[in-house]
């Protein structure tokens, strides 16, 4: 939600700073899934058939960007992220307890795994609190838990579509690997500033992330 912006604001075309993005994110990610496992907030048995459905829907969206005009998404992505930043503001949901499941987990896996997983292929940006939004509202996780449960899935995405840009070669090694050690050593800190204050660190940060990359968006068309 921040990479990519800035790729594009310093004039890097739009495959070349999602396929730059996906390369740096994957690190960040693989850094702050591993620190979650260690610590126990991740449970991969529960995980797989969700992971395996985002995969899926990762080569689809990234096969599709690469053909299919995307402006259509992007206007209708920062009202996407402000009406998840709104719930998660007054939703008594988003808090460190789990609450009542409103699907089942077959239901979540191929319509929340696979659907996000599609739009994380095709743009990105929020793919990790649309995950959240996800375990929260569909499943009834807490913050933390969403927040840890969300890493597998967004791995999963994310190393899937780059896969497919790296064959493509539209990664820009300069800026990548720099990013890539950076997401490293923030993944690291993020995740263990979630571990120890949960909903009190994890909801404001995702009202505002989203919010000013809704108000990013909207000013940039």
């Amino acid at each position: 939600m921040i990479a990519l912006p800035v790729l594009l604001t310093v004039g890097m075309p739009p495959l070349n700073a999602l396929a730059t993005n996906k390369f740096q994110s994957v690190f960040g990610t693989l850094s702050s899934t591993i620190n979650y496992f260690r610590k126990g907030h991740i449970d991969f048995s529960s995980l797989y058939p969700a992971m395996l459905w985002a995969g899926l829907g990762a080569i689809g969206g990234t096969l599709a960007v690469q053909n299919i005009e995307n402006q259509r998404l992007e206007q209708l992505i920062p009202f996407l992220l402000i009406a998840i930043a709104i719930y998660f503001w007054i939703s008594p949901r988003a808090d460190d307890h789990d609450s009542h499941s409103r699907v089942s987990a077959a239901t979540f896996n191929w319509t929340a795994g696979g659907g996000i997983g599609f739009y994380g292929g095709f743009f990105g940006p929020g793919i990790g609190s649309f995950f959240a939004f996800a375990f929260t509202s569909l499943r009834g996780y807490n913050m933390r838990r969403a927040t840890a449960n969300t890493k597998p899935l967004v791995l999963v995405t994310n190393t899937t579509s780059l896969v497919i840009f790296l064959w493509s070669g539209h990664v820009v090694w300069s800026a990548a690997v720099v990013m890539a050690i950076a997401q490293i050593i923030g993944a690291r800190i993020g995740s263990n500033m979630v571990i120890k204050r949960g909903a009190a660190l994890v909801k404001p940060a995702i009202i505002i992330a989203t919010l000013a990359m809704a108000v990013k968006l909207l000013l940039s068309e």
